[in-house]
């Protein structure tokens, strides 16, 4: 395994949730920090809001030939408490919220140090249970002023952790099942939100390599592994294929949902440590902030000043990179364009005559009419007034699956400018369907995830709507 290869995706997975957009201390959303794979300590008190200690994972391997074994590697952030302190005429020291020295500031603040725990080609038919401790301690540099002259101190602290690691594996239907914990150890109680995560794990996550055995994937395993992978549990962290397509030696293991092969898109310069996030907006706003907030967003962390400095310097062409692309995957690839397959960017979508109105006007086609328009599923046609029950499939939002096997009413067919078909819809046993109805708001659905209702299906319905 190379980890050069899945360290941008899991350094994404390690900041997420560092330091949020505007990125200075002063943000409330700031002020409430570390908010995927925190393992806090087990001795936390119910007042300090302390996460769980622990997370475990279950992923299948298929045997090569050859003793079968694993690296594990554990990868975190060890918070490290900047404290910021005035030097005054008597040359003591006084903890302050901020300093600033010839224009520039420095805020305390709670930064964090990576951190990597190895194991290393540990066998699979015998069980590994090993404790490690990750040093705490505490170091200082000195504030000069342009002359030289001390003004302050910065002084950093560290607490140390103690993190337990333990893998077994069983065989299952040909496979090898390997379960990996990690826990928290950290023996001192903690009394405060601030004690807890001081003493957590911040960001867990791990990294698998096999040796002489290939990961299988859970999220579209192959027939034969289909059982074993419905077996397999998750606690806090969920396993994913990494590296290039179609490797099978290295697996991820996030506190994050993420799929098979996670990447960060190559239009993407750099982190901004927000969710999921939208490099083009996000970049955009950085540039909207006063030299004021930029100044408190380098005071706040080295690596917001990175961000700022990065998105400042951004250039006309690197601001349309972060614009992204369409991409057809169905498309035959143009002769003329040069690209990778399904770069779709220089070529022209299809036009139709509108006879001068605009593309979204429905005048632009009086051909559609939605509120007469039919689709047939399953041999039937289905229009406005239809009842239909609904088989989400396309997870496009996790509220679909409210949505399954709720019988709904039809309320429009609707065609979009590329072609695609799509149901509107109000659920039968909705209170508020009627108010739903009367303001356009539409559940929409694609034909493939609706099922029509058969005249003995139907009647209960409509003898109540008669009612």
């Amino acid at each position: 395994m190379s980890l050069d290869q899945v360290r941008t995706i899991a350094d994404a997975v390690l900041y997420e949730g560092y330091l949020l957009y505007p990125y200075r201390a002063s943000s409330h959303k700031n002020r409430s920090r570390w908010q995927f794979g925190v393992l806090g300590p087990p001795h936390a008190t119910a007042a300090s809001f302390g996460e769980e200690s622990g997370m475990e994972m279950q992923c299948l391997l298929a045997p090569q030939d050859g003793p079968a074994a694993v690296t594990v590697h554990l990868r975190f952030l060890q918070l490290q408490v900047r404290e910021v302190r005035s030097t005054g005429e008597d040359g003591a020291e006084v903890p302050v919220d901020q300093l600033t020295v010839d224009g520039v500031s420095v805020m305390s603040w709670d930064e964090a140090v990576e951190r990597e725990v190895v194991l290393a080609a540990l066998p699979l038919d015998e069980p590994a249970d090993s404790v490690h401790e990750v040093a705490g301690g505490e170091d200082s540099e000195p504030v000069t002023d342009a002359r030289g002259a001390v003004v302050g101190r910065i002084v950093r602290r560290r607490l140390p952790l103690v993190v337990r690691i333990r893998t077994h594996a069983v065989m299952d239907e040909g496979c090898v099942r390997l379960t990996v914990s990690v826990t928290n150890e950290h023996p001192e109680p903690a009394d405060s939100k601030d004690a807890a995560i001081r003493a957590s794990l911040i960001g867990a996550h791990l990294l698998l390599g096999a040796h002489d055995a290939a990961f299988v994937s859970l999220l579209e395993p192959p027939a034969e592994a289909a059982s074993a992978a419905g077996r397999c549990r998750q606690h806090r962290c969920w396993p994913v294929l990494a590296g290039p397509k179609g490797s099978t030696d290295t697996l991820l293991g996030a506190p994050i949902i993420l799929y098979d092969y996670p990447e960060v898109a190559e239009q993407s310069p750099g982190a901004l440590f927000d969710s999921t996030e939208i490099d083009e907006i996000l970049t955009l706003r950085v540039m909207t902030m006063t030299e004021e907030e930029k100044a408190e967003a380098r005071a706040t962390d080295p690596r917001a000043g990175e961000i700022i400095d990065r998105c400042d310097g951004m250039s006309p062409a690197g601001l349309q990179q972060l614009h992204g692309l369409l991409r057809d995957p169905h498309a035959p690839q143009p002769a003329a364009l040069v690209g990778p397959p399904g770069d779709v960017r220089d070529v022209e979508p299809a036009a139709f005559d509108t006879a001068g109105a605009p593309w979204w006007d429905p005048a632009a086609d009086a051909s559609v009419r939605p509120e007469s328009d039919a689709v047939v599923i399953d041999g039937v046609r289905v229009a406005k007034g239809s009842l239909v029950r609904v088989h989400p499939s396309r997870r496009a939002d996790a509220q679909d699956l409210f949505f399954a096997g709720q019988v709904a009413r039809v309320t429009a067919v609707l065609a979009d400018v590329d072609g695609g078909t799509h149901v509107a819809l109000v659920l039968v046993d909705d209170p508020a369907s009627d108010l739903h109805d009367w303001y356009g708001r539409y559940f929409y659905f694609a034909p493939d995830e609706l099922t029509p209702l058969s005249v003995e299906e139907s009647a209960p319905y409509r003898e109540e709507n008669r009612s």
